[in-house]
């Protein structure tokens, strides 16, 4: 059974200061979280509970995975030098 997606505020308006190629990029990797939120290469965030990151070339999808509701929230898409800020 597939997870759904809900993108926070903040990672719409993220998403819409990338690039075009990059979006397209990110786009799609978030998408196949859908199938599997914890891809090969995603971490987890220490010091989280349910805190995990995505690479996407230079920049990091930060995302929560909700086993219990099989739900993914997207909270940020950054650039690497400013992820984790």
């Amino acid at each position: 059974m597939a997870y759904s997606i809900f993108l926070r505020p903040a990672a719409i308006r993220d998403l819409k200061q990338l690039p075009a190629d990059a979006r397209e990029r990110i786009e799609a990797a978030i998408g196949a979280l859908k199938d599997n939120p914890r891809p090969p290469g995603c971490k987890k965030l220490v010091g989280f509970e349910n805190e995990w990151r995505l690479r996407v070339g230079n920049y990091r999808v930060l995302y929560i995975i909700d086993d219990s509701t099989r739900q993914v929230t997207i909270a940020r898409v950054a650039h690497r030098r400013e992820a984790y800020r």
